[in-house]
């Protein structure tokens, strides 16, 4: 099967038109991989991703909170457009988190506040290989300080890197001859590893 990177992100908020064009771009670079985009069917960043994927002909799919269409788009006034799919969980916000995380091989934070740093948490706790797009604020520039207060060795790889072509790349590479052996705490066995060396 294609690889399926999830997007997790702000999205809400001031969003600098640079930080919307990387988010662009990472849609770009996850579509032009050949890899599944996966958004939790949000606005904001993520929807960025989506349309920058859509944009080159990549698979997007949305992990809406609400129960229907109608609920999805009012309300949690989510989007519908850039995505080919999206999958009703009537979970809400906090319980579409897990399915988003649980539904990616490879996590993508760009921005983000408290919701993004659920989603990180859970992807961390489940030994996910996960990507940091440095500099686009929020909890990416405070992810090094968590993971070291954390001390919990999980299994999880982060990858660091301030460029979205140059993090999709090192990502995919990365799963394609390491991570997939043991990406999660649902195998029999995990990585050891935590040296989240940034690139780029």
């Amino acid at each position: 099967m294609k690889l399926k990177i999830g997007v997790m992100g702000s999205a809400t908020g001031n969003f600098s038109k640079r930080h919307k064009e990387i988010a662009c771009e990472l849609g770009h670079a996850i579509a032009q991989n050949d890899c599944v985009t996966i958004t939790g069917a949000c606005p904001g960043l993520p929807l960025e991703s989506a349309r920058g994927a859509n944009e080159v002909g990549g698979l997007v799919i949305g992990i809406s909170p609400g129960l229907s269409e109608w609920e999805h788009v009012h309300k949690y006034h989510s989007p519908l457009e850039y995505h080919d799919v999206i999958i009703f969980t009537g979970s809400g916000l906090m319980g579409r988190e897990v399915v988003n995380i649980r539904s990616s091989d490879i996590v993508v934070i760009i921005g983000g506040r408290s919701g993004t740093l659920g989603e990180f948490s859970i992807a961390y706790d489940e030994g996910k290989l996960i990507g940091v797009l440095y500099g686009t604020g929020g909890i990416t520039s405070e992810i090094k300080n968590i993971v070291r207060i954390i001390k919990k060795r999980t299994g999880a790889k982060i990858i660091y890197s301030k460029d979205p072509r140059i993090l999709v790349k090192s990502l995919i590479d990365y799963f394609t001859k390491e991570h997939y052996k043991h990406p999660g705490v649902h195998h029999a066995y995990v990585l050891g590893g935590r040296n989240n060396k940034p690139i780029g």
